[in-house]
């Protein structure tokens, strides 16, 4: 996720290949006769994890919804989805969910790594250690449950790795230095998994969410006001926050249900796509930012918040 003058969408009607594609049945379901699919999705508590868990129960899988604490998962849970707590910078957490799983269900077919935080603040301003942390959840809590799956899947012959990164790994805004460096690092783990995991039978598939409708920008606002105090870039704070709070960019945002809705649709292809850019502005940010050079993408991001130089 990231936050311009940008980042509401209603997803269109109108039939697309890749909707066509999702009316097929999974090429998992056949190889594996009939087994049930179970799923793990990461960040399950609120917004784009919850509508995901609950989106893949509705195709029919067995789906364990991960947090750090249980008791924000009661809704899920009431509803027949299994809470999981797991903290992806704890190493021992992961394992111990992972082999719950396991001993469950007896497989994972879909893995979400949705977990993650944005952390804002001039790159100057962020103490290292704040923007190490960000790292552990974002980058290596992803890739070490990520380590932690594959060997079942590549048992299995079969499975699917949907990495939620952001329009942000391809584009990078004012005071999001750290942020970004997190989701361009998924992008490009990704892309490795991707051609490391294809002889196995397992997708390896990038989703870059726009703006999106969730607590994600307010928690993100707090970070970022936290450094303003004293700092060279207090009238940049005071800029972006205020987008990242204004009521009318989340009017403008897109419901968390259009993630878990392409997620859905990844699931059920017999060929996803490598990567789907979704949610408000997704696309048309991504465009602007190939085609533009450099400076000019530079004055078109200050002039969304009103910078001057």
């Amino acid at each position: 996720m990231i936050h311009v003058t940008e980042r509401t969408s209603q997803t269109m009607t109108t039939t697309t290949p890749d909707q066509a594609t999702a009316t097929k049945s999974s090429p998992a379901s056949s190889a594996d006769h009939g087994a049930t699919r179970t799923a793990l999705v990461t960040g399950a508590s609120s917004g784009i994890g919850e509508n995901t868990a609950r989106k893949l129960q509705a195709l029919g899988h067995v789906v364990y919804g991960a947090a750090r604490r249980t008791d924000r998962l009661q809704a899920l849970t009431a509803d027949g989805i299994r809470p999981l707590a797991m903290d992806v910078t704890d190493n021992a957490s992961m394992s111990a969910g992972v082999n719950r799983i396991l001993e469950e269900a007896g497989r994972i077919d879909v893995l979400v790594n949705n977990a993650g935080y944005g952390s804002y603040g001039a790159i100057e301003d962020v103490p290292i250690d704040e923007a190490r942390r960000q790292f552990e959840v974002n980058v290596f809590g992803l890739g070490r449950l990520t380590q932690l799956v594959t060997p079942h899947m590549r048992t299995q012959g079969t499975g699917t790795i949907i990495n939620i990164s952001s329009i942000g790994g391809k584009l990078t805004t004012p005071l999001g230095g750290w942020y970004h460096a997190t989701k361009y690092a998924v992008e490009a783990l990704s892309d490795a998994l991707r051609i490391e995991l294809a002889p196995f039978g397992i997708d390896v598939v990038v989703v870059e969410p726009g703006g999106i409708r969730t607590e994600w920008h307010t928690i993100a606002a707090d970070h970022l006001e936290a450094t303003a105090e004293g700092s060279a870039y207090a009238d940049q704070i005071r800029a972006v926050a205020g987008a990242m709070r204004s009521e009318s960019n989340q009017r403008r945002y897109s419901p968390p249900e259009v993630i878990a809705r392409t997620v859905g649709r990844i699931v059920t292809a017999h060929h996803p796509r490598t990567r789907y850019a979704v949610g408000f502005m997704a696309k048309p940010l991504i465009a602007a930012r190939r085609i533009l050079p450099d400076r000019a993408f530079d004055q078109l991001i200050g002039a969304a918040f009103g910078f001057r130089r």
